[in-house]
């Protein structure tokens, strides 16, 4: 076992060589990582550390100004002598979303974030906006930053693991990069890890636009050893520590998995080429999460676990709003219905200018009409029987079961519908069942179907093509 470690760290010592060496002319990589705290009626930025990361920058150096438009925050570099906008772009954060539940209207909470870009070469200054009431982007911190400070952190703890290349197309600042997080697994369960990173890797690729752009990405894996399997799930009696600290249970939602240690994910992610995670939590319990720009999270031994990981990472890779909204979450409605930024649903406020119009043809009716009260019925029985499971703690496989019912009437219920494969604005998305609207009657981001609509798939496409065009 000793002679095998060792030649393990070799082994990732020099992948790491090679990296530095392949492309050298990159940059090197610095993170911001700062604390954000607040309530649901103000919140307050704070400075924690500036890092110079092992590796050197893996974007492409040619695409740093990012023109998608999406995010509920953005954030950008500035030269501090011209003003030039040296990076920028739009992200999504925990202390967002947990802004908008009813804990946050009763108490202060502070969450851990990081802003990463290239390293520059002379002070600059970080400015971070927030979406505002007109839905643009209003500045809410500023922090001015010398690269070659004597505060800056440029030493670092051993790498803990051995990273694994699972799909490699090319130098990291050509291709999107994704980094496959585990947690949860013991080191006796490290080709566990392994072969589900692969697993779920391909069942992404297996998925359109995604599968006809494989060749635009590259795929890591790496693990810190727990010392037990499983991570925590306090809703069913599981508490448990893991590296990375990821938990169910998240904002109160028993679904709902999120790491709140942002400083554990960001010292193991470092020693990979990343600008995206995917963090495979070793358990059979179906959950999951995605943040945009930030993380996606998926329950790896799950029945389910392809659809988790592949909607997951919707939210996080193209910020894709979830279209359901029968099932409970823990964000409180406001009432309001604001023209969201996310690309895939819409208030519709002005049909005539729907933001996918481009898309629909002129005998398709603004409002679609589509089977949506049966589709109710129908999910109130199966919304009840899900909690049902939960409360009596029943076997996954019966919650597996439940799934399997549901997804077949959904899939016969659409297939005699009249505008089934058309595009329109179907009423019902964005956790409300009225007011808000997704383009198609079906997505992999509304049921557990197998593909995405034609809205989300150019979302997609637009990610892909920010990261992966060649400098």
């Amino acid at each position: 076992m000793k002679s095998f470690k060792i030649a393990s760290c070799v082994a990732v010592l020099a992948i790491l060589a090679l990296a530095q060496c392949a492309y050298a002319a990159q940059p090197s990589t610095m993170r911001v990582d700062y604390v954000h705290s607040g309530n649901a009626l103000q919140d307050i930025y704070s400075m924690e550390r500036v890092v110079i990361e092992p590796l050197p920058w893996p974007g492409n150096t040619a695409q740093r100004i990012d023109t998608l438009d999406r995010g509920a925050y953005f954030f950008d570099v500035v030269d501090r002598a011209s003003g030039e906008i040296l990076y920028s772009r739009g992200f999504g954060s925990i202390f967002g979303e947990w802004q908008t539940t009813a804990e946050a209207h009763e108490q202060n909470a502070a969450f851990s974030e990081s802003l990463r870009f290239p390293k520059p070469d002379k002070p600059v200054r970080i400015r971070v906006y927030a979406r505002d009431d007109r839905n643009a982007f209003s500045m809410v911190w500023t922090q001015d930053i010398d690269p070659d400070g004597v505060d800056v952190r440029r030493a670092h703890a051993p790498l803990p693991s051995p990273l694994v290349a699972i799909r490699e197309n090319g130098p990291p600042e050509t291709k999107v990069d994704l980094l496959i997080l585990g947690d949860g697994y013991t080191e006796k369960e490290r080709e566990k890890f392994i072969a589900d990173a692969r697993r779920l890797s391909d069942a992404l690729f297996d998925v359109s636009p995604f599968r006809e752009r494989a060749q635009d990405f590259n795929v890591w894996a790496l693990m810190a050893a727990a010392p037990e399997s499983g991570v925590a799930r306090p809703s069913g009696g599981l508490f448990r520590w893991s590296p990375l600290g990821t938990r169910y249970d998240a904002f109160g939602s028993e679904r709902y998995v999120l790491t709140f240690e942002n400083r554990a994910m960001r010292d193991l992610a470092q020693y990979a080429p990343y600008e995206f995670v995917e963090i495979l939590v070793n358990s059979e319990t179906y959950g999951g999460g995605g943040i945009y720009g930030l993380y996606s999270t998926a329950a790896a031994a799950n029945a389910w676990s392809t659809y988790l990981f592949v909607h997951e990472f919707g939210h996080h890779f193209a910020g894709l709003a979830d279209e359901y909204y029968t099932s409970p979450v823990s964000y409180e409605s406001t009432g309001e219905r604001r023209e969201p930024w996310e690309p895939n649903v819409t208030a519709l406020h002005d049909p005539d200018r729907l933001k996918w119009s481009a898309l629909v043809q002129e005998q398709t009716p603004l409002p679609t009409p589509w089977p949506k009260s049966e589709y109710e019925e129908n999910s109130r029985e199966y919304q009840a029987e899900r909690r049902r499971l939960r409360e009596e703690k029943r076997p996954e496989s019966e919650m597996n079961a439940l799934f399997k019912r549901q997804r077949s009437f959904d899939e016969k219920l659409f297939a005699a519908a009249k505008y089934n494969q058309s595009i329109g604005a179907f009423e019902g998305a964005n956790y409300e069942a009225s007011g808000y609207y997704r383009s198609q009657m079906n997505c992999i981001m509304f049921t557990r179907t197998r593909n995405f609509c034609h809205v989300c798939s150019d979302a997609i496409e637009a990610s892909i093509n920010l990261y992966s065009a060649a400098p």
